[in-house]
């Protein structure tokens, strides 16, 4: 049994309402290690994830069958909602309006339901209707062969591409750890800008998960905005941050190029072919922040690197085939790709 996988499944359903939470404790051991995700739908079977395919749970276990699923009542989304919410749904307003709430332990969790607009814009939710627990689990060592193959290059900047589900937070938190000091590597300083709360989990100031000891977090802070105020206040040597895209963000990465700062960032991309096509992943290699891209692989393998390439390869191949017809890049290093 992998205990540390298994206190994170028992962290990720603390908040799901005494009727469902006991089911999901039953579930034996090597499934809770398996899971990835805890999905409830209002009058729908509860069902898990692992990585491959969905399962529904069921009185004694799990079950590929839906009508064989246990279902979800309005009155358990009601108050599986009150406790994500700590009982004041006030005070998380502005992460609900976004779609999500981070919980204890560092689990994020999707939020489905109707939205309520204010000018256009959405201001609230009304009408839960579904949640995606994501399980958040710290994997001592998933960095390890992110910083076999790239080396010293490592903080001359670095993409981590990849699918929902791939593993980009995972090995995020433990690269933030072992730069920072938690490993074999001479510590440098880190900041973590967190704006979900994935990276470090910080619960009431308290960080959940093991980033290093040279390492500050900026919990909460937009990435646009933590990234400048790492660099005027923190000096650090290394900035990182998950699922960087926005036009925003892409502003404040020209900020840190010229701070001299380097960056290790997250961004979704399933493919090199899709890094090549996306505006503003292009944006981003643009800027001359990062020098190497590393590609995951899937869902169904977390962690593995499906390709290396250098920044200034894909480029090239942009200005060869701008519009993206020559398909995935053939290119990468290392014979990974």
């Amino acid at each position: 049994m992998n205990q540390s996988h298994t206190n994170s499944f028992t962290t990720a359903i603390q908040p799901v309402c005494q009727r469902l939470k006991p089911v999901l404790m039953e579930l034996p051991e090597h499934i809770q290690e398996s899971v990835q995700e805890i999905r409830m739908r209002v009058n729908l079977p509860l069902s898990i994830f692992n990585g491959v395919q969905s399962f529904f749970v069921t009185g004694n276990g799990i079950s590929r069958k839906p009508e064989e699923g246990i279902p979800v009542f309005r009155e358990d989304m009601e108050e599986t909602f009150r406790s994500l919410c700590s009982h004041s749904v006030y005070t998380h307003q502005n992460e609900i309006r976004n779609g999500f709430l981070t919980i204890r332990g560092g689990h994020r969790v999707g939020i489905c339901g109707t939205a309520v607009l204010d000018q256009g814009q959405v201001a609230g939710l009304r009408d839960i209707s579904s949640f995606n627990i994501r399980v958040a689990r710290q994997i001592s060592g998933a960095a390890d062969e992110v910083l076999s193959l790239v080396g010293e290059e490592i903080v001359q900047g670095v993409l981590l591409a990849g699918a929902p589900s791939t593993g980009k937070t995972t090995i995020l938190r433990d690269l933030a750890r072992q730069l920072a000091g938690g490993g074999t590597l001479p510590p440098r300083k880190i900041t973590v800008v967190d704006e979900r709360g994935e990276l470090a989990g910080v619960y009431r100031g308290d960080a959940q998960n093991d980033l290093g000891c040279c390492c500050d977090i900026l919990d909460g802070y937009p990435k646009s905005q933590g990234i400048l105020q790492a660099i005027r206040s923190l000096s650090p040597e290394v900035i990182l941050c998950d699922e960087l895209g926005s036009e925003r963000e892409t502003a404040a990465v020209e900020e840190v190029v010229n701070a001299g700062v380097s960056l290790i960032v997250s961004v979704h991309a399933a493919s090199a072919g899709e890094l090549l096509r996306r505006r503003q992943i292009r944006r981003l290699m643009e800027t001359g922040a990062f020098r190497t891209v590393v590609l995951l692989d899937c869902a169904a393998r977390p962690g593995k690197i499906k390709g290396i390439y250098k920044v200034g390869e894909l480029l090239g191949q942009i200005n060869r085939d701008p519009v993206g017809h020559g398909g995935l890049y053939s290119g990468g290093l290392y014979g990974i790709a």
